[in-house]
């Protein structure tokens, strides 16, 4: 049996944290395809990642194959991660007959909503073999913290 009250400021509290979690996780429900060329509302391809959390900093973990870090874009404003850029082909295959052509090319964008226990102003990235990582740490003061009853 499980106690609710909608109206009361835990209950209030409870949506709030419940709507965080969907918010933050709604961009793994589409994952369910590993390998397949994905595309956002706008037709941008959406971008393979992992993201893992440790006490102390959540690591998103992005694959960016074929890219260089001058091609990406990354910010994070209005409590989100933005990663964006765009890939080209390389001009040397204009002419002639393309018999297989899988890789693609185009812009591309990701979309990570955060939750309110980072330091956005810590945040830091490193492209390196067409990963890029990005740290977020936690912000320690909005940890919970276990009261003890007298």
């Amino acid at each position: 049996m499980s106690l609710y009250w909608p109206d009361s400021e835990l209950g209030r509290f409870e949506n709030s944290v419940s709507r965080l979690f969907d918010d933050f996780f709604k961009d793994f429900d589409n994952a369910k395809n590993p390998g397949s060329v994905r595309k956002n509302n706008r037709g941008y391809k959406v971008l393979p990642l992992d993201v893992h959390e440790s006490e102390k900093e959540f690591v998103i973990n992005a694959e960016l194959p074929g890219v260089t870090k001058e091609q990406i874009n990354l910010d994070v404003r209005e409590g989100a991660l933005y990663i964006s850029g765009e890939t080209k082909q390389d001009e040397k295959y204009n002419e002639g007959n393309a018999h297989i052509q899988e890789r693609r090319y185009g812009a591309f964008s990701r979309t990570i909503s955060l939750p309110r226990n980072v330091k956005t102003e810590n945040i830091t990235a490193r492209f390196e073999n067409g990963i890029l990582e990005v740290k977020i740490p936690k912000d320690e003061e909005m940890q919970p913290k276990k009261i003890d009853i007298r």
